[in-house]
């Protein structure tokens, strides 16, 4: 008996000592790429004691592959906290109620354009859709000022695209769609085809095929831009139709989701993620624009204030987006 009562003890000891484990730890989903998101989970981590546990996007199926892997999950959650580099793919999990509202203190000082009215997300540090070009192939002023102007018959073949079927290009392109409405933009998606527009594989492929002369010009993201222009001397950006629609800003978000298993742990995360500290560490290591007032960035990160930035619903254009996906998908492959 007294053998028996031992095993008991020890067992529920160990039973203990594996929930307090458990305890300290936080799952984390993110479309962001890892080389700029986990250093920022690292220092999360390294701050808290709270242990990371991270699934990160590739770049080639960038925002769907996690996207995809919540959906499959919602019945068997396992992630606490998605991190994801637009609103769009964050709306879609609202839309299929897998994700919980929690209203951040650390999210303040962030404009309401810019969270969800139900508070099941929040956005922070900002990017925005770009033209890269390449110095050696055009002049300044031979630059397109609009996207409009990519169709035009001086950039044939020489524009790249990345793949509209994942990433941040379907929420510029779902985004045009509800600018323009669906007949106009189809047109546009029309004229780029005959006008020979490049697919590349994602954003970092636009950026290598500008950066060596495969191309003159690419659509891609202040983040790969700005790290194309610290690697070169022959490529600089242009921040499309100021004029015209204006650029899209597209902001992280992050969000708990429901029945997360570490929920205590993952608003922890998410305070910390909302934080100018935070802010300030992407405006270093990406270029990302924060959205909190008075936050710290090197001299070379535009400001938003300095942007005319496109007029977007983040809801409807997140509609938008599962509304296109077949035409998109007929797109490309007859491409």
């Amino acid at each position: 008996m007294k053998n028996l009562s031992l095993i008991i003890i020890i067992f529920m000891a160990s039973i203990i000592t594996a929930c307090n484990s458990d305890s300290n730890v936080v799952v984390v989903y993110t479309s962001v790429d890892q080389v700029f998101s986990e250093p920022v989970l690292k220092a999360f981590e390294k701050e808290t004691g709270i242990k990371i546990k991270a699934i990160y996007d590739t770049e080639e199926t960038k925002s769907t592959g996690v996207l995809n892997r919540l959906l499959a999950e919602r019945n068997n959650t396992q992630c606490d906290v998605f991190w994801s580099g637009d609103p769009v793919r964050t709306i879609v999990l609202k839309t299929n109620d897998i994700i919980q509202p929690y209203n951040s203190e650390m999210a303040k000082g962030i404009d309401a354009a810019f969270k969800d009215t139900d508070v099941y997300w929040t956005g922070f540090s900002a990017r925005a859709r770009v033209l890269i070009y390449n110095k050696d192939i055009l002049s300044r002023a031979d630059v397109p000022q609009s996207i409009f102007d990519l169709v035009k018959e001086q950039y044939k073949g020489n524009v790249a695209i990345a793949n509209p079927l994942f990433g941040t290009t379907t929420f510029h392109i779902s985004a045009i769609f509800n600018a323009l409405g669906d007949d106009r933009a189809k047109q546009f998606m029309m004229d780029l085809k005959a006008n020979e527009v490049i697919i590349a594989t994602s954003n970092g492929d636009v950026k290598k095929r500008v950066m060596q002369g495969q191309v003159a010009c690419g659509l891609t993201d202040t983040d790969d831009a700005y790290e194309a222009m610290k690697e070169s001397d022959n490529v600089d950006i242009v921040f499309l139709d100021q004029d015209g629609i204006g650029s899209l800003i597209m902001p992280n978000t992050v969000n708990l989701m429901k029945n997360s298993p570490n929920a205590e742990n993952g608003k922890k995360l998410i305070d910390y993620l909302l934080s100018k500290e935070t802010e300030s560490r992407l405006a270093i290591s990406c270029a990302q624009m924060p959205l909190h007032k008075g936050v710290e960035t090197p001299q070379d990160v535009t400001s938003l204030d300095n942007i005319k930035p496109m007029s977007i619903d983040y809801d409807k254009t997140a509609s938008k987006l599962q509304e296109i996906q077949l035409y998109l998908k007929n797109w490309v492959e007859n491409n």
